[in-house]
């Protein structure tokens, strides 16, 4: 290799090891995430590489020859009796399976790898004397006042015969509900909220007064042990066993695995079920379990060769929050949601997080400019959890809610006292609020109109054309012609914000909807068509959620429709006769009210009845009515659970209604069965504790037909 590029080398590698420290130190001494851990890793293993091609550069400060951070200066510092290691980590299935062929036949023990602290715990004759972090691997800082109040950690071991010395590891962490409340409390007071639950666990283990740190529901699992002379188990599972027996708090999770594939099973089980856990992980943590194979593998300069870390898809990055801007809803809800730098998170790119409302932007402190940390959880919408502070350089600038609608113009205001959100008050002429209740009518929770998608949508409400709407509200849906689609062009807009989308030339994106380019019907014209004419008999209940009455969702209009049997008994009926309905209170009968009132309103129900729409439910008599008493779930509660294969959930819902009986959301004594499917969670759990009968979706089909 030339001279130059040894020396390019050379450079780059000291600049990674500056800034790569410069990110440990701000990660483990100032529970500050100042980059995403992508980016961290990707980093990281930029440095390995250029390590493993010039091994002459590799300096005593490298990370990959150093573990953790430095004892901080607040605390007295603590030598571990026995070092504390970090792990190296893998991000494929290609690199894990090298590293299991390379690290033996196994078997393997699988754990979740908890985004936590790590903390070593010395036990001295089975009682406590001090607590530690990890520090740089071989001094920590000395937490004991603060981890003794921890309830889960006990000050003295359970059992006897306790050896005279025993260091203990494991993860310090919040768990999700607590992180949500404390950061509540936390808003409550008017202070900053914690970015994610793990800077949260350090900060409160690392507070100066122990009563802080009291004050907060910090638990632990334990995922190891340090110095033990003679530890008398032969495999890390044994060993999880004695320690449990000990009364220390230890995973029920963990597997031993003999093969490859069930290990990769286990990691993919968990990064489908990730978000169901009751504490945070960001991946998986696989050991030989045998301890002597541990200890002829031996270790790194940094990591043991005998346990590797299998990191998931970051879920958290950071980016730059360029804009704050604000969207209209269907009912008029004005939403702050945020315009930020490109980034790939969860697998997908993300430009737009959502905000709720200008009380979340105030609580979350942030400004635009900011480098945000931002979370997406799957197919969860992208949240800002908070800024970066250390990172402002004095050119980010607060977020001013507006006052009038953003697409027409109207005043912003509260709809009641006390309502925290801002809505536009017109709702008739807000093209916004129409493209939205149109869209979300022909969705599939709703009417379930396959081809009246978003982009639809916005064509037939918002054409280039604004004489050519077809839909001035939802009174003219059902009253569409082919005549009236074919000459549609119109903007392609975004349906996170509504904002046209841009061609290759910087231009709003401009299409024939219902057309080919030869003049004839698209497909989507004439499957819209079909769609709506049949639309025009579904159930009474998903009528009822079209219409977007505030405050009326699935779950109420089922009540509301079982009970009355049609739309003109359920608007003539009192406050007091709607409050009756299960599931139906004062708040929500008044807004049916209030609905009704408004004449627009009253013209959708008669258009539509015009149309042909079926506004009532054949054979129903109302209140008291028999006609629905019937069927073979008659006087059934029933409660349907998991992925199911056969049924998508709507449907089953529909199956148990039409057949007498009801659909409960929750499991209680009164619950008659459970259809349960895969990945079944907290309701299977109840039911089987409450003795409930179980079923799978393939006996409930056998039932429904007799």
């Amino acid at each position: 290799m030339s001279d130059l590029l040894l020396a390019a080398a050379k450079a780059r590698v000291a600049e990674l090891v500056d800034t790569i420290n410069h990110h440990r130190r701000a990660y483990y001494e100032g529970n500050t995430v100042l980059i995403a851990d992508s980016e961290y890793d990707r980093l990281l293993q930029e440095l390995e590489a250029l390590e493993r091609e010039h091994p002459e550069l590799i300096t005593g400060d490298s990370p990959t020859q150093t573990v953790g951070g430095s004892a901080n200066q607040t605390f007295s510092p603590v030598t571990h009796l026995d070092r504390m290691w970090s792990l190296d980590n893998v991000f494929s299935d290609e690199e894990m399976l090298a590293w299991l062929e390379k690290a033996g036949s196994g078997p393997f023990l699988c754990e979740l790898k908890i985004d936590g602290l790590a903390i070593n715990l010395r036990y001295e004759n089975g009682r406590l004397v001090s607590a530690a972090t990890r520090g740089d691997g071989s001094v920590g800082e000395d937490v004991t006042a603060n981890v003794l109040t921890i309830k889960s950690i006990p000050r003295e071991l359970e059992g006897q015969n306790h050896p005279s010395v025993v260091e203990i590891r494991g993860e310090i962490f919040f768990g999700v509900e607590d992180f949500a409340k404390l950061n509540e409390g936390l808003i409550a007071e008017g202070k900053a909220p914690f970015a994610n639950p793990r800077n949260s666990a350090s900060g409160s283990l690392r507070q100066k007064d122990a009563r802080v740190t009291a004050s907060r529901p910090l638990r632990m699992l334990v995922h190891g042990v340090g110095a033990w002379p003679d530890a008398p188990v032969l495999n890390q599972s044994d060993l999880y066993g004695l320690l449990k027996g000990w009364g220390l708090p230890t995973s029920e999770r963990y597997r031993v695995l003999a093969e490859p594939a069930q290990v990769l099973a286990y990691i993919r089980e968990f990064e489908a079920n990730r978000h169901k856990l009751e504490h945070e992980i960001d991946g998986v943590v696989v050991k030989v379990d045998q301890l002597s194979e541990q200890r002829d593998l031996g270790y790194t300069s940094r990591a043991p060769r005998w346990a590797i870390a299998y990191k998931y898809a970051p879920e958290q990055v950071n980016t730059r929050l360029l804009d704050i801007r604000i969207g209209i809803g269907r009912t008029g809800r004005a939403t702050p949601y945020a315009v930020v730098e490109p980034v790939k998170v969860a697998g997908s790119v993300v430009e737009f997080a959502t905000l709720h409302n200008q009380d979340v932007v105030k609580a979350k402190g942030v400004l635009i400019g900011d480098t945000i940390v931002l979370r997406k959880a799957g197919d969860v919408i992208p949240e800002i959890l908070g800024p970066v502070v250390e990172l402002r350089d004095g050119s980010e600038r607060a977020f001013v809610m507006p006052t009038v609608c953003p697409e027409c113009g109207s005043p912003l205001a509260p709809s009641n006292e006390g309502d925290v959100d801002l809505r536009c008050q017109n709702s008739k002429g807000c093209p916004a609020q129409l493209r939205e209740r149109v869209a979300y009518l022909g969705s599939r929770g709703v009417l379930d109109i396959e081809a009246l998608g978003y982009v639809a949508a916005c064509a037939l409400t918002q054409p280039l054309d604004s004489e050519m709407a077809p839909l001035r509200s939802e009174a003219d849906l059902f009253d569409l012609t082919l005549e009236q689609l074919l000459p549609i062009r119109a903007a392609v807009l975004d349906p996170d914000t509504g904002l046209p989308k841009l061609d290759d030339a910087g231009q709003p994106k401009i299409v024939d909807f219902f057309r080919k380019k030869d003049g004839s019907p698209a497909e989507v014209a004439l499957k819209l068509l079909k769609n709506l004419e049949e639309a025009k008999f579904k159930p009474l209940w998903r009528i009822l959620v079209s219409l977007s009455i505030r405050h009326v969702g699935p779950v109420a209009a089922r009540s509301l429709a079982s009970h009355f049997g049609s739309l003109d008994r359920i608007f003539a009926a009192s406050e007091a006769e709607l409050s009756e309905v299960d599931g139906v209170g004062a708040t929500l009968a008044q807004s049916i009210q209030e609905w009704i009132s408004v004449d627009w309103h009253r013209e959708i129900i008669e258009r539509w009845r015009a149309a042909g729409v079926q506004l009532d439910t054949p054979g129903h008599d109302g209140p008291g009515s028999t006609a629905t008493a019937g069927g073979v779930f008659a006087g059934m509660s029933i409660v349907a659970t998991g992925s199911l294969k056969t049924f998508t959930r709507e449907q089953i819902e529909e199956a148990i209604i039409s057949n007498g009986g009801k659909a409960a959301s929750s499991v209680s004594k009164k619950t008659s069965f459970v259809v349960a499917g895969d990945n079944a969670g907290s309701k299977l759990a109840k039911a089987e504790d409450l003795g409930i009968e179980v079923i799978t979706e393939e006996v409930f089909a056998q039932r429904l037909n007799g």
